[in-house]
């Protein structure tokens, strides 16, 4: 059963959630990916594993809301608690099936900028990386989520910090790094895939956004669904019940969504 009570970001959820297959290993970032992958091992994929970068592999939901992948509830139980290390050489290995990334900014072909963006008259530092960029690299494939917001779609993002596809139109073919690159961009208005090329299209758009409101926020003409051979522009599942019931449960006071 649909719900149709539910904010942007708890629809940002649950469509994150079903990138996740059956029997997948995830590599879980911060803030709505953690959120995610435990609507997941609890409905569809209920043989998924996840990792975080603090060395926690789990492969059940936490026995309480977790703020960041280092809190107590997160570590209660899990499969293991190692570090860094461990994580970071299991996605060298190839073990990371898919693996969640946000950013300041996106290009057309899934680059991503967390290190710097040019405002009006100054240069704003960001966090930087982190694991990002090593995700972006060696990840089966990525699933990028941010909001819908003009400022963050660019041309040409500022600085890679987290690279997608190259421009030349061959996707990872003759790319350096081994991971598959980007397969989804989820917004707070739409999803998008990547075509064999490697450029966004847009795949569906969320309840009540439209097609002309949503490509209106890019500062290149965007491909659509039907430009790549995949038929008419969808609109996004709705959340379920169970979903949204899920999702109130692993954040009961709405933190993240």
């Amino acid at each position: 059963m649909v719900s149709e009570d539910y904010t942007d970001r708890e629809l940002m959820v649950t469509t994150a959630a079903r990138e996740i297959e059956d029997g997948e290993t995830a590599f879980v970032s911060m803030r709505l990916p953690l959120i995610a992958f435990q609507v997941a091992v609890s409905t569809h994929a209920p043989n998924a594993m996840a990792v975080y970068e603090s060395g926690v592999i789990r492969d059940a939901p936490a026995d309480g809301f977790i703020h960041t992948m280092c809190d107590l509830p997160n570590l209660n139980r899990a499969v293991a608690t190692t570090g860094m290390i461990d994580i970071m050489s299991r996605l060298q290995r190839g073990d990371i099936d898919v693996g969640f990334l946000g950013g300041a900014e996106i290009d057309r072909y899934g680059n991503l900028n967390t290190t710097r963006v040019a405002a009006a008259d100054r240069e704003i530092r960001l966090p930087g990386s982190g694991g990002a960029c090593d995700i972006a690299c060696m990840a089966d494939r990525t699933v990028l989520l941010m909001p819908h917001e003009s400022r963050r779609f660019a041309e040409e993002v500022n600085y890679v910090t987290s690279p997608g596809y190259p421009a030349d139109g061959n996707g990872r073919d003759d790319h350096p790094a081994p991971g598959g690159g980007p397969s989804a961009l989820v917004t707070s208005k739409a999803t998008f895939g990547f075509d064999e090329r490697g450029e966004l299209y847009l795949r569906t758009v969320h309840p009540g956004a439209d097609v002309a409101g949503v490509l209106a926020a890019f500062p290149w003409e965007v491909q659509t669904a039907d430009d790549v051979g995949e038929g008419t522009v969808k609109t996004t599942s709705e959340p379920t019940d169970e979903e949204l019931e899920l999702v109130r449960t692993f954040d009961p006071d709405g933190f993240w969504t």
